[in-house]
């Protein structure tokens, strides 16, 4: 029987910093956590960016791993909903979230902003330890 709680990372386009915090927890928390990523749009694919990154940084292919971009209902209900940062307004998920990470998008910004989002992103799922 899994015991284990459903946290959810959810971003309006489920194509960045949500798919970096579900990646990251698969990581770092899968022994505590069953972690998803959604949003309230899809994108035809994961910021490419993003993808590279991550597999520079800890070795994680993200698109490999069967990760892409998936719409909110399309993930089980979450027991934990964590908003990655609303920059304009946050996703309505039919629930209240339980954190606001408050991240900027790091589309379109330099290798630099990206590493700093991520290494935020990693510091915050491992408090969920």
């Amino acid at each position: 029987m899994n015991n284990k709680k459903a946290i959810a990372f959810v971003c309006v386009h489920n194509s960045c910093r949500s798919q970096i915090a579900e990646a990251l927890g698969k990581l770092y928390i899968s022994d505590k956590y069953d972690c998803y990523s959604a949003g309230t749009e899809v994108k035809p694919q994961i910021n490419q960016d993003a993808v590279r990154i991550m597999k520079e940084l800890y070795g994680v292919d993200m698109e490999a791993n069967g990760q892409h971009s998936k719409l909110i209902d399309s993930i089980p209900n979450p027991d934990i909903a964590v908003s990655m940062g609303c920059n304009v307004a946050c996703p309505f998920i039919g629930r209240p979230f339980d954190d606001d990470w408050g991240l900027n998008d790091p589309t379109g910004c330099s290798d630099d902003v990206f590493i700093d989002v991520i290494k935020r992103i990693e510091e915050k799922i491992k408090e969920l330890i």
